[in-house]
């Protein structure tokens, strides 16, 4: 299996995320220039966090226009598994893959700190091997990160089981005070209609490693190469 991470100017998590994937996945990857227009035959494309093009305008609005995206639109168009984590997320928003956005923070801070999540469904490739009843303690390190989306695209995503992630506390409650960032329902992930698109403003390769003392977040590397296994 080959992996695609994404590199843009202000990316500055891509090299985590080739380490999770490399080191402790133990899965080839390529880094993909963001003006490289060839995605090199991988199985997967992976968008890191980061502050693509300093976040001028909004975050990812400029980045959404880079030479690679519209291969990553037709990869994906196409049924290519694409996940993006923070500014990831945002890209994938802005290029339309994803639906809603991503607003500033209510408290306009930039909040960097441990949460927790609960899955919502593991209908999908991005959370197939987690326990819905089991929260996960991963990092979020974002300013723009309270997630919208209209009353009838969220009432649509909920059927579909679009909305994978959800701010918790350690057991898993779902409350106003566990939201770090006033998103709508406490919207922490989500994917598209399809399912092979998947987004979340967390971030699971910061807690993949034993010598952090936290693994949490390698359940959703594990369920997406358990997915890729199987194709």
């Amino acid at each position: 299996m080959k992996f695609g991470v994404i590199i843009f100017p202000g990316s500055n998590c891509d090299t985590d995320m080739i380490y999770v994937l490399e080191e402790i996945m133990e899965q080839k990857v390529v880094k993909l220039w963001h003006k490289d227009t060839d995605l090199q035959n991988v199985d997967a494309i992976a968008l890191p966090g980061g502050f693509s093009y300093g976040d001028y305008l909004r975050s990812g609005a400029i980045a959404r226009y880079s030479p690679i995206m519209k291969k990553v639109i037709e990869f994906a168009n196409n049924g290519g598994l694409v996940f993006g984590i923070c500014n990831g997320f945002q890209i994938l928003c802005e290029t339309g893959l994803l639906e809603g956005a991503l607003l500033h923070n209510d408290n306009q801070k930039f909040v960097c700190k441990n949460i927790y999540l609960k899955s919502e469904t593991n209908d999908n490739a991005f959370t197939k091997k987690i326990k819905n009843n089991i929260p996960l303690k991963i990092p979020i390190a974002h300013g723009e990160g309270r997630y919208y989306a209209d009353k009838k695209t969220i009432e649509k995503m909920k059927k579909n089981g679009q909305i994978l992630f959800r701010y918790s506390d350690k057991n898993g409650n779902i409350t106003k005070e566990e939201n770090p960032n006033g998103s709508l329902e406490n919207i922490a992930g989500i994917c598209n209609e399809n399912k092979n698109v998947f987004g979340m403003m967390p971030h699971p390769e910061r807690a993949s490693d034993d010598e952090i003392g936290n693994t949490d977040g390698k359940i959703i590397f594990d369920s997406i190469v358990s997915f890729l296994e199987k194709k």
